[in-house]
């Protein structure tokens, strides 16, 4: 479908047939090594030393002049994969005709981790401020064209005219996801990350199950640019699901979701972190990685997968269903969360301890065609280079306090929701590209006048109001703040969906399939059907999977399996080659559907890792249904 090859921009969807051929016309080739700018720039305090910088389309390569030049420079390359963003600068002080731009990394270090480093260049070349002004606004325009896939003028002249408006996002933050430290991340590292970027966004905190579900079902979706979890997996189920539930599914399920990992299961992040081309990552790794993929920005078809419950309830999945050892470990060891992700650990050892084996009927519709191996790269999307650090303050409007709130838009927010009771702690004062209390050390040096932040670009046409967005809304049938009615309960365990596409591969449950279906029945340790590759950040179940090769990937193990060759198995998933062990109890099969009627009166179910109704269900894959943010795609290992 060619449709579902192509990487939109930042705040750029094509519509017309038109469009999508633009957007899929080939940029200019250009080398990996190829220069596009080259000048010298003084430093930041002015008395430091001076370097030549050459632009390439990978990398940003610095080489010190004065006072001696170095034989082996060091921090001399920066990988454009390690940039969250840049912005420019001025100096405070009136004498100072110098203009600046500063640029965000985030490289590795020697034990592997990533750490933040700001890097700051004075444009000092011309005699006047006007003249520095335009060459750092000229560094810092193509630094963010490469940084979003925006190709560049052959001969034409660089200017801010070539970016779009800054996308805006809406977070959606568990914040007692990741052992209840999934607020501190997001407040220390991603809110940072993506002002850094010059991404807008707008933050919620979700205080109870379904609460993502029903603030999306509420939302004006076309004043978003993407809807990011930051959490687990559990709250982007629920923010598909609550997409699915719209009156306007067919429009809504194409808005970009993505997830940024916060919590104790994060098997999506570990597949988008793989596509992304990183080493494999946990906790705060794991998370500035997808931060930096979400900065640099890029999205992905997404296979949803369509499940019909024995009680003819559907809900959708973009991960797993599971049946068995998997679930069983999954839902016992919730009493573990406050372990964070080691609880799947522990659990892991309990289940092998008590292993349990289940008698079931598995059938599934094999795949017409065997799994792609990973596709091509695609097109890099755009984001804005420079943003004012403090945003024009917004007139008080009254807005329904269901959730507490921080955004760096002019959206209309009460100042009582900044400081609402039950917030793990006070709300931070946030400003966009990075204008937090950390950067002061960035942009204030001894002796020299501080910089503050160039507003070289005004909003571009088009860019709404304060006063144009609508109040977010808890789906269709909120209850007005002021009715004195107590807040609604608690739902479900699982969000279900009446909407979305058919399931024209299905017969109703109960009746006989069709004769190319293929049946097995006997005893079983677990039974996975997964989408991606990933079952944990760490756990790779089905290696080759893409996120949109429309297929479903069908594991399971026969009963007469030892705990001990159970337990390699899992031990070779963390690398992807437990199909190579030979194990004869291991099956695998792609899958266009599939039905599992268990035959044991007990057991546990799960749909993305949320426990579900047991007895019979059934699933049929819908290839790209969604849309996901993945950021640009890599070359694995490309960090080795």
């Amino acid at each position: 479908r060619p449709e579902q090859e192509l990487t939109w921009s930042w705040g750029y969807r094509p519509r017309s047939a038109l469009d999508r051929v633009k957007a899929m016309a080939p940029p200019p080739p250009l080398t990996p090594s190829t220069p596009l700018l080259h000048g010298e720039f003084g430093s930041y305090p002015a008395r430091g030393p001076r370097f030549a910088l050459t632009l390439t389309p990978q990398a940003l390569h610095i080489q010190r002049l004065r006072p001696k030049p170095e034989a082996r420079p060091r921090g001399g390359l920066v990988l454009l994969t390690e940039v969250s963003g840049c912005c420019t600068l001025r100096s405070r002080s009136p004498l100072d005709s110098a203009a600046y731009f500063c640029v965000y990394t985030y490289p590795r270090g020697r034990r592997g981790g990533r750490r933040r480093a700001a890097r700051t260049f004075r444009a000092d070349g011309a005699a006047t401020y006007e003249e520095n002004r335009a060459e750092a606004q000229r560094w810092a325009t193509a630094l963010t064209c490469l940084l979003r896939g925006l190709p560049l003028p052959g001969d034409g002249e660089i200017t801010p005219d070539l970016l779009p408006r800054p996308p805006r996002l809406l977070l959606l933050v568990n914040p007692f996801g990741g052992r209840g430290l999934a607020w501190q991340w997001c407040k220390n590292h991603v809110l940072p990350m993506i002002s850094e970027a010059g991404l807008s966004f707008n933050l919620i905190q979700t205080e109870r199950q379904n609460h993502a579900r029903e603030l999306v079902q509420g939302l004006n979706l076309s004043e978003w640019d993407g809807i990011i979890t930051v959490s687990g997996d559990g709250v982007l189920y629920e923010v598909l699901n609550g997409l699915l539930q719209r009156p306007d599914w067919e429009e809504a399920v194409k808005t970009p979701v993505g997830i940024l990992p916060c919590g104790s299961g994060n098997a999506l992040a570990g597949a988008v972190n793989q596509h992304g081309g990183f080493e494999p990552a946990l906790g705060i790794d794991l998370l500035l990685n997808c931060s930096l993929l979400l900065c640099r920005g890029g999205s992905h078809p997404l296979d949803l997968l369509s499940v019909t419950l024995a009680s003819g309830s559907r809900c959708f999945s973009f991960l797993s269903v599971a049946w068995g050892f998997v679930s069983d470990v999954d839902i016992q060891s919730e009493r573990f969360r406050a372990l964070g992700s080691a609880r799947f650990t522990l659990g892991t050892v309990l289940g092998l301890a008590t292993l349990h084996t289940y008698r079931g009927r598995f059938s599934y519709l094999p795949a017409t065609v065997e799994p792609a191996s990973p596709n091509p790269a695609h097109g890099l999307p755009r984001a804005k280079s420079e943003l004012t650090l403090a945003p024009a303050p917004a007139p008080a409007v009254a807005h329904s306090p269901l959730h507490r709130s921080v955004s760096d838009l002019p959206l209309p927010l009460p100042q009582p929701a900044l400081t609402s009771p039950g917030s793990p702690e006070p709300l931070p004062i946030l400003s966009l590209n990075g204008g937090g209390p950390e950067l002061a050390g960035d942009w204030g040096g001894a002796g020299d006048a501080p910089l503050s932040p160039d507003p070289l670009l005004p909003s571009p046409p088009g860019t709404p109001k304060a006063a144009q967005l609508s109040p977010i809304s808890e789906g269709p049938s909120e209850m007005a703040a002021s009715s004195g009615l107590p807040p609604p309960t608690p739902g479900p365990p699982v969000a279900t969906s009446a909407g979305g596409p058919p399931d024209h591969l299905l017969p109703p449950l109960g009746t006989p399939l069709p004769p190319d279906w293929v049946t097995m029945e006997g005893d079983f340790v677990l039974i996975l059907a997964i989408l991606p590759s990933h079952l944990g950040a760490d756990l790779v179940a089905a290696p080759h999977a893409r996120f949109d090769d429309g297929l479903v990937h069908l594991c399971w193990v026969h009963s007469g399996i030892s705990r001990t060759a159970l337990l390699r198995l899992f031990l070779a998933m963390e690398r992807g080659n437990h199909f190579s062990l030979g194990c004869p109890h291991l099956g695998y099969a792609a899958a266009r559907a599939f039905r599992l009627e268990p035959l044991t009166p007990r057991g546990v179910l799960t749909v993305d890792g949320e426990q579900v109704e047991y007895g019979p269900l059934q699933a049929q894959v819908h290839p790209g249904l969604g849309t996901l943010l993945t950021g640009p795609p890599g070359c694995p290992g490309r960090e080795a």
